[in-house]
């Protein structure tokens, strides 16, 4: 088991190896690094892949204390300095692509481009925090009850193989491990402004029946990104990328083969 002791956190990680050009990808709320599995077995004969869990959730040792997503941001240059790598190919999944978008206006010297997997700058309307804060409320009441945690995973995931060991993962850890991530999700910044500040390509791949993040959010996005050819829609919900890897496997070996060395 690999670990980094980077900005007060033990991150855990999982890296390839090899010579190919380094991808590092961060996952989605209420994820781990497993998720991208198919995308590592997809890319890893061509390219190092690296994968790790964010403050909160999967192996990573977190202080519990709070953070935004331009820490999360600051967690990923940590590791990558930690790994050696000057430049990478940054992405990751809904909040991974939060952290990732973060990271590229921190440094963008060190992020050769971005994959953005089901992800978006919209900010929530007052009815639909309202409503994700009473689901966070009561999952830290009660845990993540049969039916909370099958409306979560049918929102996020909507699987059913997948949807069931979610859920199986989300009943076994401490039910307090959601306080901060959520208030990080919930408070964070809007930074729809500065992406035309982001020239490095970019890929953004959607799924058609993602009702957590609307089509319409990745659709600006794309317009706003100086290195965005517009949103690869695929079928699937918002773990698209999980339930649904084939195309989105096959838009990422594509966007990457077409990258300036």
């Amino acid at each position: 088991m690999s670990y980094a002791d980077v900005n007060g956190q033990r991150i855990y990680f999982e890296d390839t190896g090899g010579d190919g050009a380094p991808v590092i990808l961060a996952h989605g709320f209420l994820m781990d690094h497993t998720m991208f599995a198919p995308q590592v077995a997809a890319l890893r004969d061509r390219y190092r892949v690296i994968t790790w869990d964010e403050r909160g959730f999967g192996l990573t040792e977190f202080d519990g204390r709070p953070f935004t997503y331009w820490d999360s941001a600051r967690d990923c240059l940590a590791l990558l300095d930690h790994l050696g790598i000057e430049r990478a190919v940054v992405g990751g999944m809904s909040q991974g692509g939060f952290l990732s978008m973060r990271a590229a206006l921190l440094a963008p010297e060190r992020v050769r481009a971005l994959i953005l997997l089901d992800s978006g700058t919209k900010l929530y309307e007052d009815e639909e925090r309202a409503a994700n804060q009473g689901m966070v409320d009561l999952w830290l009441s009660v845990g993540p009850v049969d039916e909370l945690a099958q409306t979560v995973a049918t929102i996020i995931i909507d699987d059913a193989i997948e949807s069931p060991k979610w859920i199986a993962t989300w009943q076994a850890r401490d039910k307090e491990l959601i306080r901060e991530p959520a208030a990080t999700l919930l408070g964070r910044d809007d930074i729809t402004s500065r992406l035309p500040e982001i020239t490095c390509p970019v890929l953004i791949v959607h799924g058609t029946e993602d009702t957590a993040i609307r089509m319409e959010d990745p659709e600006l996005m794309a317009s706003l990104l100086p290195g965005c050819d517009g949103v690869v829609k695929v079928s699937g919900a918002h773990a698209a990328n999980l339930t649904n890897p084939e195309p989105v496997n096959a838009a990422i070996l594509d966007f990457l083969a077409r990258i300036p060395a």
